[in-house]
């Protein structure tokens, strides 16, 4: 993994007036200082109303599974976040929603390789389907043009084993309550120890603990239903790799 040093005020004059294709280390006092790259600097704008709604839900798709693949292959990127604030301040047009875990070990705009202005991201644990989070991706589609709904789970989540454990523990038991759908249907058809110590049956409960989600937006938001019928956007499941950090799209 290349390595990416903490910039001081030298290291941002540096990036600004960078030119070389090779990255340049200095030595200061305080401070190890590189040099980036034009190429790997993360400089397009935030899109405009216009821009986005030229989109396509599979244009969208393909963008979202090469910022992935850059994820993986760890290519560098440094943001231009400030530069993005600000130019994003008046107004958003993201390309996508994520639907996300809480999890702190899968940071969403890195793994799809996105800046400031690309995505919503709705992070709940265990990626669970609640009104206020049928609300949001309804905000971000309907009112604000997002193309794509992506539910997002991951390997080795604590809320499912949580909910295959059946724990019962304050506002959790409720939460987990969502997930114990995933967890019978996952038992129904599990060839093996349906626990949360067996790492493939907590795989397959991530799996339908997507699905479900998704099944879920379907069938209580009427809103997004009908714009998947009319073709104005996809609703997709994925899983994220720990290992990896590769997003496993559903066909």
């Amino acid at each position: 993994m290349r390595k990416i040093y903490t910039l001081g005020i030298i290291g941002t004059l540096l990036l600004g007036a960078c030119n070389q294709t090779v990255e340049k280390k200095v030595q200061s006092k305080n401070v190890d200082t590189v040099v980036v790259p034009k190429a790997d600097i993360l400089i397009s704008e935030a899109l405009t109303s216009e821009q986005q709604e030229k989109l396509t839900p599979d244009s969208v798709l393909q963008r979202m599974k090469k910022g992935n693949k850059d994820f993986t292959e760890d290519n560098l990127t440094v943001r231009n976040s400030t530069e993005r604030v600000r130019r994003a301040s008046l107004g958003q047009y993201p390309k996508a929603v994520v639907l996300s875990c809480l999890d702190s070990r899968v940071p969403v705009e890195d793994v799809f390789h996105s800046g400031i202005g690309n995505l919503f991201v709705a992070r709940v644990a265990g990626n669970i389907i609640n009104d206020d989070i049928l609300g949001s991706l309804e905000y971000s589609c309907k009112v604000s043009g997002a193309k794509l709904i992506v539910v997002l789970g991951h390997e080795y989540c604590g809320a499912v084993k949580s909910a295959i454990d059946d724990v019962k523990l304050g506002n959790i038991t409720t939460l987990l309550a969502k997930i114990q759908p995933a967890v019978q249907h996952a038992k129904a058809s599990f060839k093996g120890k349906t626990t949360s110590s067996n790492p493939d049956f907590v795989a397959a409960v991530c799996d339908e603990n997507v699905k479900e989600s998704i099944r879920l937006i379907r069938e209580k938001s009427p809103i997004l239903n009908e714009m998947e019928k009319n073709a104005k956007i996809k609703i997709i499941g994925g899983v994220y790799d720990m290992n990896s950090g590769r997003v496993e799209f559903f066909n």
